[in-house]
């Protein structure tokens, strides 16, 4: 198998970003609904991921999508690929400034 094929199997995530207060980190959630066996019922479940980001861009609120990479840390294997959506408190921050 290729490098680049082997790249591009990287699992990407999108979530909620919860808390950007580390340096170059932001932590976000992913919510995902999974069937009970036994009741057949959705229940919603979510899984929180260390993300790197780089520029410090991230803010809590935001919609972003997430690249699986190497282990940077202990617990951070994922960066920041892209903000989807801004939150509501980023754009409350952005209208102050003016």
């Amino acid at each position: 198998m290729s490098e680049t094929t082997q790249r591009n199997r990287r699992k990407a995530v999108v979530g909620r970003v919860t808390s950007d207060k580390m340096a170059k980190t932001i932590v976000v959630e992913a919510e995902r609904m999974v069937e009970h066996p036994h009741f057949r019922k959705y229940i919603k479940r979510s899984t929180t991921y260390k993300a790197h980001d780089e520029n410090e861009e991230a803010r809590v609120g935001d919609v972003v999508e997430l690249m699986e990479c190497r282990p940077l840390s202990k617990t951070k294997y994922f960066r920041l690929l892209r903000i989807v959506r801004r939150g509501k408190a980023h754009a409350a921050e952005q209208g102050g400034e003016s």
